[in-house]
């Protein structure tokens, strides 16, 4: 029966992949900046606690934002675990008014122990989403009328392989490699409706990435009495350059296409968090991180200085950082109803995007979070639900305010794998 369920979780698991990594989970027209959306990559628990993931340690569920947890894992216990999200968006402001749904696969890994002091997990996740149509009427000096739009879809992906080893008793540190890759495609038109064609003029660009990364990670548990314990989260992702091709097509009468040297780069990120278990029942938290997009180096060689110009604008960026709390509560460990063994969470966030626009930073975002962890009867599995409401508040008139809402679904699949059956 354990290999009927993980086959069939398998192939379901891999076809949501083929679907959902082709799909773009955004309309925001914010996603015109940088490498868009960042997806900030947790998995079913964490997104209903606000995101806290630094300090968590959960043996049943895997944890890939802070990689030290992985080490939480027992050594009959094998993790299959995959999530999808589904979202409705509403964008307001300077006289623009949209709605749009979206679905996306949110990450699919799995986790093993390898020694009693270390563990695995392997698995796929989103970076980053782009997803844009907007446009708009502008009139020349000399009254001329005309209409532009600017288009875009992609994103950025990343396959990790990741250990956790435990140093001593109390302390582990862990390691995620990721390769990382992935497509931006943006198209800029402008169309003089009341000339001739040969005022049309449009301008696409295509950002290929192919790269790895590093993430490092360190978690220490305290006990500070018989039921009580707190666990010490870091995590640092090193300052990376990306290779990259960045090639640019226009059309006017001619159709003519460049290929410029760009420079792209990823920050160094810090991530510290604490969290505190009180009789394996109630667990609270907190998560503070920092992205330096500040001090990336984003870069065009051309002697064009309207490329250059669009290139400067699109990869402006400011200090990305995000602060979370969260909880988790078990009515009663021994129970025997189905409701005391349900895991019900709650949390709130606060964040600062990294993109610029004119200069200036763009916004601001809160959220809060609820949900459930569901145990899957006569099994130690868990179905994950939860809910999210965003809120974006442009920083300034002109810019757009944003009401996202997210309902998620996770589900890992826990077995135990790595044990002898005895037959009498």
């Amino acid at each position: 029966m354990v290999g009927y369920k993980h086959t069939f979780c398998a192939l379901l698991l891999t076809m949501i992949t083929g679907i959902a990594i082709a799909q773009n989970n955004t309309n925001s027209p914010y996603t015109r900046y940088g490498f868009g959306d960042l997806s900030d990559q947790y998995f079913g628990n964490s997104k209903a606690m606000g995101g806290i993931a630094y300090g968590l340690r959960d043996g049943a569920q895997i944890n890939v934002l802070n990689p030290a947890s992985y080490t939480a894992i027992d050594s009959l216990t094998f993790l299959f675990e995959g999530g999808v999200t589904m979202q409705n968006m509403n964008i307001s402001g300077g006289g623009v008014k949209l709605n749009a749904k979206n679905s996306s696969l949110d990450y699919l890994a799995m986790q093993f122990r390898l020694q009693p002091w270390m563990a695995m997990s392997i698995g796929l996740l989103p970076y980053s989403s782009v997803g844009y149509s907007v446009s708009d009427t502008k009139t020349t000096d000399n009254g001329l009328q005309y209409s532009r739009s600017f288009t875009g879809d992609g994103g950025l992906h990343q396959l990790y392989l990741g250990l956790g080893m435990k140093l001593l008793k109390n302390l582990s540190v862990g390691m995620n490699v990721s390769y990382f890759w992935g497509d931006i495609t943006r198209v800029r038109n402008q169309f003089f409706p009341n000339e001739s064609s040969a005022f049309s003029y449009q301008e696409s660009t295509l950002t290929s990435i192919s790269d790895y990364k590093l993430d490092f990670g360190v978690q220490y548990t305290q006990k500070l009495n018989e039921k009580g314990l707190m666990t010490f989260g870091a995590v640092y992702t090193p300052k990376k350059s990306l290779k990259n091709d960045f090639t640019v097509t226009r059309q006017v009468s001619t159709i003519t296409t460049v290929t410029p040297d760009a420079t792209l780069e990823i920050p160094n990120t810090f991530g510290v968090g604490v969290t505190y278990k009180y009789d394996r029942r109630l667990t609270v938290g907190m998560d503070y991180s920092l992205q330096k997009w500040s001090k990336v180096k984003s870069s065009l060689a051309t002697s064009d200085e309207d490329l250059r110009q669009s290139f400067d604008e699109t990869y402006a960026f400011s200090d990305r950082s995000r602060i979370s709390v969260g909880a988790e509560y078990i009515p009663n460990l021994l129970g025997r109803s189905y409701l005391a063994h349900v895991k019900y969470r709650v949390g709130a966030f606060y964040s600062t995007p990294y993109y610029k626009i004119e200069g200036k930073k763009a916004s601001t975002e809160f959220g809060v979070t609820a949900g459930f962890g569901l145990p899957v009867p006569r099994s130690r599995s868990i179905l994950s639900i939860s809910g999210q409401f965003v809120h974006v508040k442009g920083k300034e008139v002109n810019m757009l305010n944003e009401n996202i809402f997210r309902v998620s679904i996770g589900l890992t699949f826990n077995e135990r794998w790595f044990f002898k059956r005895r037959v009498e």
